[in-house]
């Protein structure tokens, strides 16, 4: 299983980029996914999450600019930044918690390979 992230880029301050992230092949089925961001030398940190009910979770830094959805036939995840600042320049990384298995199911977390988001003035 992996996860493959797409849609970083360049963009100016108060753009909008959005973010897709797919899981395959051979997922059972998918618990939580998210997003979580990562600037060089400081620690990775959450940005939003959305479990398999679509109840969502999102960093107050990226409230009310931030989306985050899924789609759940297609194993994927997408965060939708609107309004984008500088302090959003990150490298974006999915995450997800994957069922695998076919006899015996197991619960199993994955990340994605990150996709570089940067935000000029």
């Amino acid at each position: 299983v992996q996860l493959q992230a797409s849609g970083g880029g360049l963009v100016q301050s108060g753009g909008s980029l959005r973010l897709s992230c797919a899981a395959g092949p051979s997922v059972v089925g998918i618990n939580n996914m998210g997003w979580y961001r990562q600037v060089l030398g400081n620690q990775r940190e959450l940005v939003a999450t959305i479990d398999r009910d679509f109840k969502d979770k999102i960093a107050d830094s990226v409230k009310g600019r931030f989306t985050i959805s899924r789609d759940n036939n297609k194993n994927a995840v997408y965060l939708q930044m609107n309004s984008l600042k500088p302090e959003d320049t990150a490298i974006y990384y999915c995450n997800a918690i994957i069922e695998v298995g076919e006899a015996i199911i197991r619960s199993y977390e994955y990340w994605g390979q990150g996709t570089q988001v940067t935000v000029s003035q």
